[in-house]
């Protein structure tokens, strides 16, 4: 395999390092598990229910850790629920043998953070969760703390996904601003510091219904369950006629951006981590945004970025307009050969304030 140029690898590349031994999967993949820039991960048979969230330091595996803080080892072959606010540990099918130059960085997937699943990527003798050094060899494990809902999990489910990076080709903030200008990466005015920023609407173009919070006590949901769930058992309404909200402490939110963004088919995005400057909540447990995401080159004409929102421990005044959050570009290694769009299948192309698939569509 020749040395990709630098960038985000695209869904090629990453066919070739599944052919080539550079990942390694222990059972074939499934259609789908490829997507534009990223790979999706798969749970093993088994999860350990751990006493608390670790990572494994430089000279430590993930297997000696879990003899510190394991307290029972659970099959989910049968079908296992993973309790709300406990926190799991789970060997992916996947694991890596990566070049030299070659590193990664995960994501909880779109639907996973839209569900309030709070899952890390951690590797042995890593240091930072999501984050995997370059010419890492070994396995993969999800770390797993449902917050807001309970969840029915089986092997094979794809909770998060990886994606990989030849070198750095992150955008800069003059770079940014050109690519802006090319192609209208946002409508309205564009925030570039640090990246491309966005705001929160809360003052929708019709009706009030500006988002909704998860009820404190529902039921269990199972993840292999689409369009099953109706949006009452599970979520509450947020309605705004002012263009404000308040936040109320440990409470989870879903919202939407007021701006419509697209990332042209040279280019990925991540969504930024959480800033403590901008409030007292977080934003956004998904990050990944794939080539063609909102482009009219994959059928899209702009989609707004849902947020995930938990505020912290203070109720929180959040504003129209207030901008929450800021998308990273990066240029991609190659410009994939099938863009995220409605052609392959993918479920939040040319979205607004959308819930996650597993709920029924409204009305």
């Amino acid at each position: 395999m020749t040395s990709p140029r630098t960038g985000v690898l695209p869904a090629e590349t990453i066919r070739k390092m599944l052919d080539t031994g550079q990942i390694i999967a222990s059972s074939p993949d499934p259609a789908g598990q490829i997507q534009p820039a990223s790979l999706d991960l798969r749970l093993g048979d088994t999860a350990y229910r751990v006493r608390a969230s670790f990572l494994t330091g430089r000279n430590r595996d993930v297997a000696e850790r879990l003899d510190d803080f394991r307290m029972h080892k659970v099959d989910l072959r049968p079908g296992a629920v993973l309790e709300k606010n406990c926190v799991y540990v789970v060997p992916l099918q996947e694991s890596l043998a990566l070049p030299s130059g070659i590193s990664a960085v995960a994501n909880a997937k779109s639907s996973t953070g839209r569900l309030d699943i709070l899952t890390r990527l951690i590797t042995d003798r890593g240091v930072e969760f999501d984050r995997i050094e370059a010419g890492y060899t070994g396995p993969l494990y999800a770390e797993i703390c449902p917050r807001s809902f309970s969840v029915l999990v089986r092997p094979g489910m794809r909770l998060n996904q990886i994606r990989f990076r030849n070198g750095q080709s992150v955008l800069d903030d003059a770079a940014l601003k050109a690519l802006h200008k090319a192609e209208t990466l946002v409508s309205g005015e564009a925030h570039i510091d640090g990246g491309l920023g966005f705001s929160v609407d809360l003052k929708p173009a019709d009706g009030t219904l500006a988002g909704y919070r998860a009820k404190p006590h529902a039921g269990v949901i199972d993840l292999d369950l689409i369009a099953h769930y109706p949006v009452r058992d599970f979520w509450e309404e947020v309605h705004s006629d002012t263009g404000s909200i308040i936040l109320d402490p440990d409470a989870f939110y879903i919202l939407v951006s007021r701006e419509a963004v697209h990332i042209p088919p040279a280019y990925a995005a991540e969504m930024a981590p959480y800033l403590a400057m901008v409030g007292e909540f977080r934003v956004h447990y998904a990050g990944f945004f794939d080539p063609g995401f909102g482009h009219a080159a994959a059928g899209g004409h702009g989609s707004r970025g849902v947020l995930e929102v938990r505020c912290h421990e203070a109720p929180f005044a959040l504003e129209h307009g207030q901008i929450v959050g800021r998308l990273v570009y990066e240029r991609m290694a190659e410009i994939p050969k099938v863009l995220y769009g409605a052609a392959m299948g993918s479920n939040y192309q040319g979205q607004g304030l959308k819930l996650g698939k597993h709920f029924k569509a409204p009305g």
